[in-house]
């Protein structure tokens, strides 16, 4: 196997998982089924890339039983915490789950924006790859310039570079061509549909991955129940969703992402690496939380 020295920038979460079992009662309790663990979009993406690779976690934490959770979890899915630990509390979001799976996420981001340079500048001396950077450090402004600097660094150093969207609510209130502007080109960009049309600001998710391309080398778009696609070198590759019962769609993006550029890195096809993404994201979809 072609295992590769991994980088992932990116956000240290708690994840609660809520999905209600009847009618909400505002004044009253609801019986409802609720899930709590390690979250963040990076966080799920190094778990999933170390199957095959060495993967540490650049981010930062607090020093709260929230934190303890976070990196005792990575350490047991065998990632190398690489993060600050700062006084106050670590993020935490709150999913609400429909019947459809589908959710909608209430965010608290607590320590992460207080990211220092110093402590990523020390990741980066490490002796990587690849770097892959959450969308989230872009779309906050008290971590934007530190994640462009580091991939920018990546660059210098002759790393290959991803970056995932995660969240087109501020992206919207960014601004495509300031989120474009901070990423640079990248090796692989990763997104949902709808952030990739917001991205390309586009009603055409054709016309969105034709000029996404210009800013990557390869685009992976996931489309939910349709399945996902690539375009890489002016070729566009289509892959069906696994059909299974969907109970939340919580992390299945990650999923997606992780395991695709995972096989990527490895060697494998792209159409290998979008079966095995489509596969991967098919299992997380079947439970309520995010892991799979």
């Amino acid at each position: 196997m072609n295992q590769k020295r991994i980088l992932v920038l990116g956000d240290a979460m708690l994840d609660v998982v809520v999905r209600a079992l009847e009618p909400v009662n505002i004044t009253s309790d609801t019986a409802s089924s609720v899930r709590l663990g390690r979250g963040g979009s990076g966080a799920n993406i190094a778990v999933e890339l170390a199957l095959d690779h060495h993967v540490a976690f650049v981010g930062a934490v607090g020093n709260d039983a929230a934190g303890e959770v976070f990196l005792a979890d990575l350490r047991a899915a065998d990632v190398t915490p690489l993060v600050q630990v700062l006084p106050g509390a670590t993020g935490v979001v709150v999913a609400f789950v429909n019947d459809d799976g589908e959710r909608a996420m209430l965010s608290d981001r607590g320590v992460n924006p207080r990211l220092s340079d110093d402590a990523v500048h020390d990741a980066l001396a490490v002796p990587f790859d690849h770097l892959h950077v959450s969308g989230y450090t872009f779309l906050d402004s008290r971590t934007r310039r530190i994640a462009s600097d580091a991939l920018g660094i990546a660059r210098q150093l002759g790393a290959t570079t991803s970056v995932d969207v995660c969240s087109v609510a501020p992206l919207r209130q960014l601004g495509a061509a300031k989120f474009l502007k901070a990423i640079g080109r990248v090796s692989f960009l990763f997104a949902n549909e709808e952030e990739a049309c917001a991205l390309a600001e586009s009603r055409s998710l054709q016309r969105a991955l034709t000029a996404l391309h210009t800013h990557a080398h390869e685009v992976v778009v996931t489309l939910g129940r349709e399945g996902a696609l690539v375009i890489s070198d002016g070729e566009l590759l289509r892959k069906p969703s696994r059909e299974v019962e969907v109970v939340d769609t919580t992390g299945a993006g990650d999923a997606a992402t992780g395991a695709y550029l995972s096989k990527r890195l490895s060697g494998r096809s792209r159409d290998q690496s979008l079966e095995l993404a489509m596969s991967r994201a098919s299992k997380v979809v079947r439970k309520l939380g995010s892991r799979s």
